[in-house]
């Protein structure tokens, strides 16, 4: 669920022109993520690889051009000044190509996980817990204060990459943002192994056939705490991003657009080569 997740993140939120190269590398990185969790060799191996070639045309020619008329929608928006309403359908929007993406994926890799025996299940065991120790690692550490300022601090790199230089009255806004919302990353661990246990109990009990639906609803069966805490966390983020979009200068705006305009074209012309 990881891997699909993180190729389609980065498509959309990595630098323009890097998303040429990490889509036509997209397969290579696939084979490489997914070797680190599973241990198949041979006939299982060359599995792998078709599940992995299907999957990157049906993206190709099924999803690209989805995201083309996401990221052209989304540039209009913004050039006409964000609404509640806007940042609503936004994540609706990356929330439902994210279902369907994961879903057509678990459609094609079931029938080799299916054949996985114990010991292979045991593998991928290690490897997610090996992740969620990286993940601590990251976002565990250090007292609270230091916390938050980590992620106020990654919250301005990643607008910087979208607008530009933000001012100082900017900045300060999204240090509110950080001071006030709740920190989720041990909630979010805890979902991340309730998910995790869910999936390879799927996994040794045979009912491979559950397991499209399960990556593509990944959150139900959530802590309603940890729901509650994502809903108000994304109301604040929500009431941030239409704070600073009334700030934007004519210059970050255009750059914005720009931006948008700029995958439009990428995932147009990706999902047409062939």
């Amino acid at each position: 669920m990881r891997l699909i997740a993180a190729l389609l993140m980065a498509c959309l939120l990595s630098g323009c022109s890097m998303v040429r190269l990490a889509y036509e590398s997209a397969d290579s990185y696939l084979r490489y993520r997914a070797g680190a969790y599973l241990d198949v060799h041979g006939e299982q191996a060359d599995e792998l690889d078709a599940a992995i070639d299907a999957f990157h045309d049906w993206h190709r020619k099924q999803a690209l051009p989805q995201y083309a008329r996401f990221a052209g929608e989304a540039a209009q928006r913004v050039d006409d000044g964000l609404t509640p309403e806007d940042l609503v359908w936004g994540y609706d929007s990356l929330i439902a190509q994210t279902r369907i993406g994961l879903r057509e994926a678990a459609q094609r890799i079931a029938p080799l996980l299916g054949r996985l025996d114990a010991q292979q299940i045991a593998h991928i065991e290690s490897r997610l817990a090996e992740e969620n120790r990286r993940f601590e690692k990251e976002f565990l550490r250090g007292a609270e204060p230091a916390r938050r300022e980590r992620r106020a601090e990654r919250i301005v790199k990643r607008l910087e990459d979208w607008v530009g230089r933000l001012s100082q009255a900017q900045v300060e806004r999204v240090r509110q943002y950080s001071a006030r919302v709740p920190l989720l990353a041990e909630m979010r661990l805890r979902d991340y192994q309730r998910v995790q246990a869910a999936g390879l109990e799927l996994l040794r009990a045979g009912k491979i056939e559950g397991l499209p639906e399960f990556v593509a609803h990944w959150d139900r069966g959530r802590d309603p705490a940890y729901a509650a805490g994502i809903e108000a966390s994304r109301r604040e983020l929500f009431a941030l991003l239409l704070d600073l979009d009334r700030t934007l200068a004519p210059r970050q705006r255009a750059q914005a657009v720009a931006n948008l305009q700029h995958y439009a074209a990428d995932f147009q012309g990706l999902s047409e080569k062939r």
